[in-house]
């Protein structure tokens, strides 16, 4: 039985979304047939939204290599979006009473797939280039923030995603080994934060609590890091942890304005 068409669906539209897309921090740059490659589209389509984006202003093209980029007209989206999520603006100023308190990068981050997105950065002094992107996108089971997350949904659902959703090397030391995730995760549920050490930087330690909807669905993850040079364990436990969890509980439903 043949699914029913979106006759509202405009392919062309969405043909065009596929091209922004493509863009990301390992492809800042590409020509058209790297584009025709990722997008799956030919190189004759390929070449026209690439033409009209460009037109439009949403990226520019060198005129002596031929690759494009995305121009700065593309932060707008994000600009709208962050004016259009609540929780982010009534996040905000508890987040950076947080920073302020630990001393560490603090971001808060939302599930979209199998992946997290940074919607807030407030880096420290010691924070790399990377680490301060809003929008950046990273496989949720790397991070302390995915994990978090993860660790609120029903056991059954859990279990599969950590043996199905896909992970990244990013250090020497990231965790790779999905047995050790999923203990990770189930940790996690029990004490209500995640916990990670050089899995996106090395020398860094992560903890991260979800921020639940009033029915129990997490809604994002707060999540701190700080540099295990300067941090021993005591430290984190006692003090640093309950203050994020403090943070967490204020933004649960019932405690924002």
């Amino acid at each position: 039985m043949k699914s029913k068409q979106d006759t509202l669906f405009v392919a062309s539209l969405e043909k065009g979304f596929r091209i922004l897309e493509a863009f990301d921090e390992d492809h800042p740059e590409l020509g058209l047939a790297e584009l025709s490659q990722k997008t799956e589209l030919d190189k004759s389509a390929v070449q026209r939204f690439s033409n009209t984006l460009t037109k439009l202003g949403y990226l520019k093209k060198d005129e002596i290599t031929k690759r494009y980029r995305p121009t700065i007209k593309t932060l707008e989206l994000a600009n709208a979006y962050l004016w259009s999520d609540r929780l982010t603006q009534l996040a905000m100023p508890k987040l950076i009473d947080l920073s302020k308190i630990l001393n560490g990068t603090v971001n808060m981050s939302v599930l979209d797939g199998t992946d997290i997105i940074y919607v807030v950065r407030l880096p420290s002094r010691r924070t790399n280039f990377a680490a301060t992107i809003i929008g950046r996108r990273v496989p949720a089971l790397n991070t302390s923030s995915g994990r978090a997350i993860l660790s609120v949904y029903p056991k059954p659902y859990r279990e599969e995603a950590i043996q199905t959703w896909p992970l990244k090397q990013f250090t020497p030391k990231t965790t790779m080994d999905r047995n050790v995730i999923e203990q990770i995760v189930e940790t996690a549920a029990v004490k209500g934060y995640s916990r990670s050490c050089n899995e996106l930087i090395m020398n860094e330690i992560g903890f991260a609590a979800p921020i639940l909807a009033s029915d129990g669905q997490p809604l994002a993850a707060v999540q701190c890091s700080v540099s295990s040079f300067t941090h021993d364990e005591k430290l984190i436990e006692t003090k640093l942890v309950p203050t994020l969890m403090e943070t967490v509980a204020s933004l649960q439903p019932g405690h924002l304005g």
